[in-house]
């Protein structure tokens, strides 16, 4: 049978467009590529680099009061969103563009539509066009969950806060997980009064116990309004904004209600099932080890499939996917060791193991230092770095490692490194330190906090 295309991608985000470019350009695939809202996916345009933009941008008020400590003399002016955000719209779009050339010349044909599967070796366009292709990769991505209740209507997502026009002057973001925590904390810093509900015990839920724990509370310290343990029941909206009662009896009016309670695949009527491509209880498709589905002709990468949704995985899956199919190189995307940020005021920098995690695998040791910095210690802050190493007894690797402090995420970026390529702790101590540093205590912990 003849194809219109050797493989049809579905999706511009970050795995798609790896794929579609790598196919076309290196393995000389006729490849097009169906996206339905912008190019370069939620991480381009509603994800990863519109958020860490606003990260920069509301990390300057305490910047602003650390210059004065140091002696300079600095007037503070307030956070001015219609200045920013005009800027922060134009980056995007110059990305948006960068990846549709990308595309274009690696002879990638796009279309502007959302596409759904017919059957195994056919898409359908929202244009009506009909195409067939050998292979189709769906990278569709996921969206924001908003439970169901009376009220959730008038909420919003982290969707939408890249679209406002203005800043309100007080939100509710609900949610624990490091979308949540990551808003509180950016719009606390752009001046905005933030309370945040977790209905369980504790931010972060999946990262390292002590870590997480640091994390809350630095972030009440700095004024984020956190409460854990807490929901809400019921949302009216009234003039004002939206009035909010939750579970511990309180009510309130907020400006703006945010829902951050975790993001859904994008598979809802796309044909997948009907295609016969199974789905799993979250409605993610279930690959095997090669991004393959249960059809053969059908593979998907992503956060589609609900493995670890992170961008650098998604492009890392597309690349093994070509490989794959189309290089005849049959290989696995490596899910191992995969180091993450989240960039909460501090940031959070991990990789491997939590000791809950490590302690259940074998006997460990862990050593840990919680101390102020030089730098935010002569400003006369009270924040508190926290740098944290899991080693197994019987090996001595380092089987996690967990920072707490400014800038983590470039830090464990490196940690990362040693982490992967199995580095035991004597090799952390025989690496002399970098003075003074943050990160050389990385280094310099000698003595074991505890084992377990």
């Amino acid at each position: 049978m003849a194809f219109d295309y050797d493989l049809f991608v579905i999706g511009g985000g970050s795995g798609g467009v790896r794929a579609a470019r790598l196919a076309a350009s290196e393995a000389g695939a006729k490849v097009a590529l169906a996206e339905e809202y912008r190019m370069g996916g939620t991480c381009v345009i509603r994800g990863c680099v519109p958020k860490k933009l606003m990260v920069f941008a509301s990390a300057y008020k305490e910047q602003f009061e650390d210059a004065r400590a140091y002696g300079w003399d600095v007037s503070e002016g307030g956070f001015n969103w219609e200045t920013f955000h005009p800027k922060l719209t134009a980056e995007l779009e110059r990305l948006e563009g960068i990846y549709r050339n990308v595309l274009a010349n690696a002879g990638v044909t796009t279309y502007d539509a959302r596409a759904t599967l017919k059957d195994a070796h056919t898409v359908a366009l929202s244009t009506g066009e009909t195409f067939t292709a050998k292979h189709i990769l769906v990278a569709a991505g996921g969206h924001p969950f908003k439970p169901e209740m009376a009220g959730i209507e008038h909420t919003i997502t982290s969707n939408e806060v890249f679209l406002w026009d203005k800043l309100p002057k007080s939100i509710l973001i609900v949610g624990g997980g490091f979308i949540a925590c990551e808003f509180a904390c950016i719009l606390h810093g752009l001046g905005v009064e933030v309370t945040q509900f977790y209905r369980g015990a504790q931010i972060l839920r999946g990262f390292d116990d002590e870590a997480r724990g640091h994390v809350a509370e630095q972030m009440k310290d700095r004024g984020v309004d956190l409460h854990v343990g807490t929901d809400v029941l019921e949302i009216k909206k009234v003039e004002g904004g939206l009035w909010v009662k939750c579970t511990n009896g309180t009510e309130r009016v907020y400006e703006q209600v945010m829902f951050a309670t975790g993001r859904v695949p994008n598979t809802a009527g796309m044909g997948l099932e009907e295609a016969g491509v199974k789905l799993g209880r979250k409605g993610e498709i279930v690959v095997d080890d090669y991004s393959q589905t249960s059809v053969p002709s059908i593979y998907a990468v992503g956060d589609v499939t609900d493995r670890i949704n992170l961008t650098p995985v998604a492009i890392r899956e597309g690349a093994a996917f070509v490989e794959t199919v189309f290089k005849g190189n049959p290989t696995k995307p490596d899910h191992e060791l995969v180091a993450s940020a989240v960039f909460t005021q501090p940031e959070l920098g991990t990789v491997g193991l939590t000791e809950e995690e490590a302690a259940e695998q074998e006997p460990i040791e862990v050593y840990a230092a919680s101390f102020r910095a030089m730098q935010t210690l002569f400003a006369g802050r009270d924040d508190r770095v926290m740098m944290k190493l899991i080693v197994s007894q019987a090996t001595r690797k380092v089987l996690g490692c967990h920072i707490v402090a400014d800038n983590a995420g470039e830090m464990i970026q490196l940690a990362a490194i040693a982490v992967k390529m199995g580095a035991t702790k004597e090799d952390f101590d025989r690496t002399v330190a970098v003075h003074p540093t943050m990160s050389e205590e990385l280094v310099t912990m000698k003595t074991p906090t505890r084992t377990a």
